[in-house]
């Protein structure tokens, strides 16, 4: 396949490279898309060295599969002039996310939404991090309500939010100083901030109520209760939550325990007399979303349970979940 990455220089587009090349997708020409300022550069890859090219609307390359780790403002600019050239676009940004014509897609969950589809967009990272847990719970038991908390890692604001939780680090512990910070609205090292993207007008965040759209989207609910509160927390990668959920049928850990053991994509990590349960260090670099700390709410009874998720916001959050929705269709190859 003739594969075109662009954000190719980002956080997520740097793991999409490594994600192709890990999972031996059949790449027999990779070309790397990124700013003016990065042009020209070689880079190494799976694939051998490449050479970092600039976009040219007026000339669209010939792809099979373009991967897109790029703004919403560039991909609802140009997303459609990649699929028109003949490529199967899979967009990481939130341009398209809620059309109704687009399909959000979690392969775990919802994989057949995409079938026949030109145009995919992949879920903001917390969503497909909940989803993948969420989703066989629901099949089990019925979801009626879903209250999460997230703790999200700076990797969620890009390459350049971890530079800045790095150097942070780096100032007030060795340094004995105080961070700075831009990307963040307040500085991060030392802290935690329940502000991620822009407060709606019913005192939520963007980033909250995206986790409520897109999960009503992707289980195909659209009436689906989800009460979310984001906070960006001083880890390098991999977001975690704490979830309680609401069912329709009863529910105990065990049963639980039983479905998570054998969902797609989930790692059971639920044993806390050895104090083993979902962490950010041990999800980091991993494809599955560890889920644990599974037990009885207090709240809902035995219709309901609360319990732990923790994933790669670059890797299931992002990177890995694209190249899963390549993965399940068939791509045909562009003439």
């Amino acid at each position: 396949m003739r594969v075109g990455v662009f954000g190719a220089t980002g956080a997520v587009g740097k793991e999409l490279v490594q994600v192709l090349g890990d999972r031996g997708y059949p790449v027999t020409e990779l070309r790397l898309f990124a700013s003016t300022r990065s042009a020209g550069t070689r880079i190494p890859t799976p694939f051998g060295e490449k050479t970092i090219e600039v976009y040219d609307p007026a000339s669209p390359p010939r792809l099979d599969l373009a991967l897109l780790a790029v703004s919403g403002d560039w991909s609802k600019a140009h997303a459609k002039e990649l699929v028109a050239a003949g490529a199967l676009v899979v967009d990481n940004s939130s341009a398209f996310r809620l059309d109704e014509d687009v399909p959000l897609v979690v392969p775990e969950v919802n994989a057949g939404a995409a079938k026949g589809a030109r145009l995919i967009a992949n879920p903001n990272c917390t969503t497909a991090i909940l989803a993948v847990a969420l989703a066989p719970l629901h099949a089990a038991f019925g979801v009626k309500r879903v209250i999460v908390s997230t703790y999200q890692a700076a990797s969620g604001a890009g390459a350049e939010g971890m530079e800045e939780l790095e150097a942070g680090l780096k100032e007030v512990l060795l340094n004995g100083g105080t961070a700075k910070n831009s990307v963040f609205r307040h500085p991060l090292p030392m802290n935690l901030i329940p502000h991620i993207d822009s407060f709606q007008p019913n005192g939520y965040t963007r980033e909250e109520m995206k986790v409520t759209w897109e999960t009503r989207k992707i289980m195909g609910l659209p009436d689906l209760l989800v009460s979310c509160t984001a906070v960006r927390v001083p880890t390098l990668r991999a977001h975690a939550e704490a979830v309680t959920i609401e069912t329709v049928k009863p529910i105990t850990p065990e049963a639980a325990r039983a479905v998570l053991a054998s969902a797609p994509g989930v790692k059971l990590v639920d044993d806390v007399e050895n104090a083993a349960y979902p962490m950010p260090l041990t999800a980091s670099g991993q494809d599955d979303v560890e889920a644990g700390r599974i037990r009885q709410s207090l709240v809902f009874g035995d219709h309901g349970i609360d319990f732990f998720v923790v994933g790669d916001q670059l890797l299931k959050g992002a990177a890995l979940n694209a190249v899963q929705i390549a993965e399940a269709l068939p791509v045909a190859v562009a003439a």
